[in-house]
């Protein structure tokens, strides 16, 4: 079930990070046009009930199938001292959380916007995008994960 849950994790990333960014070029078009169309709406729905779903994922793997998260659980002062530890017991979650409350703080306001919306959602998206891609474990960092699992 690990395997499982940790590709489905892996693989889920890029649907979030498609629309995502899909979202983020529409309200920047949506903020030149001065509009928020209803194919934005559902592209926002969209993209939060994935990224929903991604967090229920990592929640699993952190909280029940990870033995990597398992170890930092059972002890964190030593997990702060190891790199890999650190970032998996501590900052990816914790990095991943604050992008999540960002878009759904985002997806709250820009529903009270009216037709500063688009603004709203360009801004929430950028924070977003910066902070996932903090938290991404790139190849070639100390703490590599592979891009493509198969």
């Amino acid at each position: 079930m690990y395997i499982a849950t940790l590709f489905l994790h892996s693989w889920l990333r890029y649907v979030v990070l498609a629309l995502g960014i899909a979202l983020l070029v529409g309200a920047a078009g949506g903020v030149r046009r001065g509009s928020w169309s209803a194919g934005l709406e559902r592209l926002h729905v969209m993209f939060v009930a994935v990224l929903d779903v991604q967090l229920l994922l990592g929640l699993l793997l952190y909280l029940v199938l990870s033995p990597v998260a398992a170890a930092a659980r059972a002890n964190m002062g030593a997990a702060m001292k190891d790199p890999h530890l650190r970032f998996f017991g501590m900052e990816h979650l914790v990095t991943m959380l604050i992008a999540l409350i960002v878009v759904h703080v985002g997806r709250v306001r820009s529903r009270r916007k009216g037709n500063a919306r688009s603004r709203s959602v360009l801004i929430t998206q950028i924070v977003w995008l910066l902070l996932t891609l903090a938290a991404i474990p790139w190849p070639g960092l100390d703490i590599a994960r592979p891009l493509f699992r198969f």
